[in-house]
Formats: structure tokens, C-alpha cells, sequence
């Protein structure tokens, strides 16, 4: 028969089940707040404050949160390499049904990554003030290049256009601000031509722009509504 059992004050077992090590735990909790704080910094105050996209701010947060938890709590189990190789095949077939995410959207999900794996696998060699120092630098730099210096962030979006007749070069102006009033987004900084189809009187168009608050928001309408047809 089980019976509970205190092993120590910071141990409680109940038979040879450890019920919870308040140490080990502590320190779970510490590590996991850490990473939780950084994150938020990131995705939540400079990431969304600046493009208002609602699908990669939660994407961001449960990702960062379950990478660090997998590799903190599989840190000291000695893995089968079978065991390990699945775990790579599992993260290699999500897919998100969306276009191809962009390069800033990337550098960001490699930030939360990183920070996560850094803050759930520094061992007792590592002081905390090198974890918090790793950390500071990685969210500094981000501030500093999206709040500082205010670098301009392009998007770009692949339409279909009918108005053919505006695609030659002398009318460039006007297809400009053809498309910025069809759209909605306001500063369109280039225009590039795709395939042609004069049976259809259409052809591709990849506009690339200046992202704002209001032209993030045309985007995300733009793709729900793709998200919609497909599901149609």
C-alpha cells in the first residue's frame, strides 16, 4: 500500500513516486517567468505594437512557452535516438496555411526560440546574471532597431489585377493610385508586373508597401479572406 511519504522538507513522495521537489520546482517557476517576461517584451510590446498582427502574437507566446518547457523538463533524460529523430519529425510536418512567412515574421520566431532554449538549458555553470545579460542584449538590439532608429518595414502582396491598360510604364502613376484606393494601403513603394493572361484581361501584380497600422490591417482582411475562399 502507498502511503505518503515526506522524505525531506523539500521533498514529498508518495511511494516511489516523487510527488514534487519545492527546490527544483522553484526554480521551474523562476526560469519560466524569465522567459515569459522576455517574450512578452518581444512579441507583445515591439513586434505587435508595430504591425497589429494578432495570429503571430499568439503564435509566438505558445511557441516560446513549449519549446522552453520541452527542453527544460528533457534536459537530463538521455533521449533514443529514434525517441529524438520523432521529436524532429513532429516539428518538421506543421505547416501553417498561410503564405510563406515573411523574413521579419522568421527573425522573430528565431528570437523566441533562441531566448527559450537559452533560458531552459543554461546549467549551474551559468550565473544568472549571464542569463539575464543574454537576454537584455537580445531585447535591446530588437528595440533598438524598431523603436530607435525606426527602420521602414516592407511587406509586399500578390494580387489579381484587370485593369491592363494601366500596366504600361507611362501610366505608372495612375496604377499607383488605382491600387492605393482600391486597397486601401497608402504608401506603395514599387510595382512589379507577373504573368498576363489577355484572354482574361488580368495579370499579377506584386505590390510591395510601407507597413502602418492601417495597411497591416488591410493585409490580415486580405488574407482571412483568402483563408476563406480556400475553405469554401
Amino acid at each position: 500500500m502507498n502511503i505518503l511519504n515526506l522524505m525531506s522538507p523539500d521533498k514529498i513522495n508518495w511511494g516511489s513516486i516523487e510527488l514534487i521537489d519545492f527546490s527544483s520546482f522553484i526554480e521551474l517557476l523562476i526560469r519560466f517567468s524569465l522567459n515569459l517576461v522576455v517574450v512578452l517584451i518581444l512579441v507583445r510590446w515591439l513586434y505587435f505594437s508595430t504591425t497589429r498582427r494578432k495570429d503571430f502574437l499568439f503564435t509566438y507566446i505558445l511557441i516560446a512557452s513549449i519549446i522552453f518547457l520541452l527542453c527544460y523538463l528533457l534536459a537530463n533524460v538521455k533521449l533514443q535516438l529514434g525517441f529524438a529523430l520523432g521529436l524532429f519529425a513532429i516539428f518538421g510536418i506543421i505547416r501553417y496555411r498561410t503564405d510563406a512567412m515573411p523574413i521579419r515574421e522568421m527573425t522573430y520566431l528565431f528570437l523566441v526560440i533562441g531566448i527559450s532554449i537559452i533560458n531552459a538549458l543554461a546549467d549551474t555553470k551559468t550565473n544568472v546574471a549571464e542569463i539575464i545579460f543574454s537576454n537584455l542584449v537580445v531585447v535591446l538590439i530588437a528595440y533598438g532597431f524598431e523603436k530607435v532608429w525606426l527602420l521602414r518595414h516592407e511587406s509586399s502582396r500578390i494580387i489579381v489585377y484587370e485593369k491592363i491598360d494601366l500596366i504600361k510604364p507611362e501610366k505608372h502613376d495612375e496604377l499607383i493610385k488605382d491600387l492605393e484606393e482600391r486597397t486601401g494601403i497608402k504608401k506603395i513603394i514599387k510595382v512589379e508586373i507577373g504573368k498576363i493572361d489577355f484572354l482574361k484581361d488580368t495579370c499579377l501584380l506584386t505590390i510591395h508597401y510601407e507597413e502602418t497600422g492601417n495597411s497591416n490591417n488591410v493585409s490580415g482582411k486580405m488574407e482571412n479572406d483568402k483563408d476563406d475562399d480556400d475553405d469554401d
